[in-house]
This record gives C-alpha cells, sequence and structure tokens, in this order.
C-alpha cells in the first residue's frame, strides 16, 4: 500500500501547488460561464433594440398595423422574426396568441430595457420600447427564445470545462517537474552531509538558492567550531601531558626514593605541583568556552557590575571604578559565562598589579568596546608585544602561571573580536576588548 509522507517537503508543496491551480482553474471556469452568459445576454439584447427600432421605423413609414401586420407569416418573416407583441393604445397584437396572456402585463410600463420571462417551459429574453404612432401612444415587445442559446452556452462551458480540466493536468505535471527541480540542491546537500559523516570532506560546498545561503553559513561555521573545539582540546591534552609529565615524574621519583625529603625539597615539590594545579585550572577553564555558536547574548553592564564587585572583595585595599555609555539592557552576543570570564581575567590582572586604582570603562564603537586599566608600574613598550603569549610572565614577583591574557585572546578570537595593550594615562596597563555585535541603543554617559 503507498505511504505518504506528510512531513515531506515535496509532498507539501506538490499539494499546495495542486489546490492553488485547481482553485484558480476552477475559479475561472465558473467565471466563464457566468461572463459567456452575461455577453449572450448583453449580444442578444443589442440585437432585439436594433430590431425593435427598424420594426417602429416600418410601421411609422406604414402608417401603422393594417391587416397585413396581423398575418403571422408576414410580420414573422419581414420584419420581426422573433415573437412580438404590439400595442396601439387600446389595440393589441400578437405574432403568437399563446404568449399575449404572459406578456401583456408587461405593456403596461413603456420603459425601454431588456428583460427575462419564463413561462410554460420556455425562457424568453424581451426587449421593450416605447413608440408614438399617428399621435397614439404604443409599446413594442420583442422576444427571442433564449433556450437554445442556453444549451449552446451550456454545450460550449462544459467543453470549456474539459479543456480547463487538461490545463489543471498539465499545471500539476509542470509543478511536479519545478518542485523535483527545485528540490535538487536539497538532495545534493543531504549527499554531501553524508560525505561529512563519512569523513569524505570537511565542510560543504553547495551551489544553492540563495534561500540556502544562511543555513550553509550557519552548517559552515558550525563545523568549523567543531573543528577549533576539537583542535583547541586536542592542545589542551597535549599541553597538559607535556606540562605534567615532568613534574609527575619527579615527584613520584622523589616519593619513591628513600633520601628524606628536606625543607627545600618539600619546596620544590610544592611549587610542581601548584604549576600542575595552575595548569589543570586554565585548561578546565578553556574547557568551559561555549563560544558564537551558543546563539546566546548577554547583558553587560549587570555583568561589569557583578565583576566589579567581586573582584573588589579580593583586592579590598584598591578602588575598583566602572564607567559606562550603554543602557542598561544593552546586551553583546556572548554566552554569559564567556562574557565573565572575559572581564574575570583582566579585572584580576588589573587588580593584581593596580597600585591604588582600577578603571573599567563601556562604550558602543561598532560593538561593544570594554577598557581596563590600572594605575601599577605598567609593561614597557617592547614588552607589551609579549603579552598574552602562552605561559610568558613578565614579572615573577606576583603569583600566577602566565596563562589569564593567553586564554583572553582564544577566547575573544572566537567571537571575532579582538585585543589590545597599551600603556594607560595612569601610568600602568591598559586594555581594550573589543567585540561586534552589540544589541541595544547606547545612552548618554
Amino acid at each position: 500500500m503507498l505511504r505518504i509522507d506528510s512531513r515531506s517537503l515535496r509532498v507539501r508543496l506538490l499539494t499546495r501547488l495542486g489546490l492553488v491551480a485547481l482553485v484558480g482553474v476552477g475559479v475561472t471556469w465558473l467565471l466563464h460561464g457566468v461572463l459567456l452568459g452575461s455577453l449572450a445576454r448583453d449580444f442578444l439584447g443589442d440585437r432585439l433594440r436594433q430590431e425593435a427600432h427598424y420594426t417602429i421605423d416600418r410601421l411609422q413609414q406604414s402608417g401603422g398595423p393594417s391587416g397585413q401586420w396581423l398575418e403571422p407569416g408576414e410580420l414573422t418573416a419581414n420584419v420581426f422574426h422573433h415573437l412580438y407583441v404590439l400595442r396601439i393604445g387600446d389595440e393589441v397584437f400578437a405574432s403568437s396568441p399563446n404568449w399575449l396572456t404572459t406578456l401583456e402585463p408587461f405593456l403596461e410600463t413603456s420603459e425601454p430595457g431588456v428583460f427575462e420571462v419564463h413561462s410554460q417551459g420556455r425562457h424568453l429574453l424581451v426587449y421593450r420600447q416605447a413608440l408614438m404612432l399617428e399621435g397614439r401612444p404604443g409599446v413594442l415587445l420583442i422576444g427571442e427564445d433564449f433556450a437554445q442559446v442556453e444549451a449552446g452556452l451550456h454545450a460550449l462551458h462544459w467543453w470549456v470545462g474539459g479543456i480547463a480540466g487538461l490545463v489543471l493536468l498539465l499545471l500539476i505535471l509542470m509543478n511536479l517537474l519545478a518542485v523535483n527541480r527545485s528540490l535538487r540542491p536539497l538532495a545534493r546537500l543531504r549527499r554531501q552531509l553524508a560525505e561529512l559523516q563519512a569523513g569524505q570532506r570537511e565542510r560543504l560546498d553547495l551551489d544553492a538558492p540563495s534561500e540556502l545561503d544562511g543555513l550553509l553559513t550557519q552548517l559552515n561555521h558550525f563545523l568549523e567550531e567543531m573543528q577549533r573545539r576539537l583542535q583547541r582540546s586536542r592542545e589542551g591534552a597535549a599541553n597538559l601531558s607535556h606540562t605534567l609529565q615532568t613534574p609527575l615524574a619527579a615527584v613520584t621519583q622523589v616519593l619513591r626514593g628513600r633520601r628524606p625529603i628536606d625543607d627545600q625539597r618539600r619546596q620544590r615539590m610544592l611549587e610542581r605541583l601548584e604549576t600542575m594545579q595552575g595548569q589543570l585550572a586554565s585548561e578546565l577553564r578553556r574547557a568551559r568556552f561555549a563560544g558564537p555558536l551558543g546563539g546566546q547574548c548577554s547583558e553587560v553592564l549587570p555583568a561589569a557590575k557583578t565583576l566589579c564587585d567581586l573582584v573588589q572583595t579580593l583586592y579590598p585595599e584598591k578602588r575598583f571604578t566602572l564607567a559606562s555609555a550603554l543602557a542598561e539592557d544593552t546586551q553583546v552576543a556572548v554566552e554569559r559565562q564567556d562574557l565573565n570570564e572575559m572581564l574575570g581575567i583582566v579585572l584580576d590582572n588589573a587588580g593584581k598589579w593596580a597600585g591604588s586604582q582600577v578603571t573599567c570603562r563601556l562604550s558602543d564603537e561598532e560593538g561593544l568596546l570594554v577598557e581596563v586599566s590600572d594605575d601599577g608600574p605598567g609593561v614597557d613598550e617592547h614588552a607589551l608585544v609579549l603579552l598574552g603569549q602562552r605561559g610568558r610572565r613578565l614579572d615573577e614577583s606576583t603569583p600566577g602561571h602566565g596563562l589569564g591574557l593567553a586564554i583572553l585572546l582564544q577566547l575573544v578570537e572566537q567571537y571575532h573580536g579582538n585585543v589590545t595593550f597599551s600603556r594607560a594615562p595612569e601610568g600602568g596597563l591598559k586594555v581594550r576588548i573589543h567585540l561586534p555585535r552589540l544589541i541595544g541603543n547606547a545612552a548618554s554617559a
């Protein structure tokens, strides 16, 4: 038994296009019947009007309906060619006495026009015209059997219906061809997805209609992001393996040895364990990155206020100031945890090195611009380019592992932003983070 998949796009398109074609052809056929009957009535009515004027001219030329006008053969053959009723004064003449009773009431008014009469199983189209004959008013009715015309129109209408049915069938076949041809890009997309799953290709490359551009772009972005995450996971595993293998071997060797562990060796073991702990914490932070494909947005100002308050508790002797030119509900296309990570890294770094003051400024410059500056010792101009290099620490006097700014650069890059380092007016370091796709209106500062 043939089963139709109601979820199929092809079935839905063919069904709806078929219904549209059916309604269009059906309405056209019905309008054809209405308009055909109306045109026939107008045509016959105009012909009856012309014959009425001709008949009135003949009557006026002959001086009135003499005896010869009472002969049906003469009247029908030479004058009217139709059914007629004529009233002159009190006299009434008719070509068919059988219709006199039916048509006589229409002689009471002299308003000209076409009307229809149904009687004795027949359908007449009648034209009425007033006249003056030798000073006497009169009314002339000329009628034609419309039933024969209607029969011809009915036959013609059904012939047209048959042709409309063929046209409908042709439209359905053309819709089938058009739909199948239009869905070819989807079939090619399905094949490419199968090749992608089989590992035969790394991205989608399809000459598709413009309506699929957004879908293909998002799929390729998703594939690239998955590739980046895989690469990041491999790099993290390699980094951990490289960083932890030697310290673990050294600690294991010390613990297995029989030599007593003095304070100096214990201190070295502790430093190595702290280094491993820092590496693990950094890689775990990287693993939490959502990236731009998370499809989430975050409110900037509440996040910045919360983090400033949090870092203030970590460095109570220093003052953190937040200056914003953004509206309260302004959002940025960054996942909330990722935004907190970015702001937390720069604020914590500024808190470590600041003398007494840290300033965080938020503004809208074709996206979100975050500027964090401090009044600490700063960084020499030639050393600014070294900031953000993995594991590079420019000063060993402050605890850390030299990974925070490297994580910041990697995280901001995922959102197609950029990070720049410069000297702050206060003398310390100034970090500028620019992120695109700011959502909301910037308010006046």
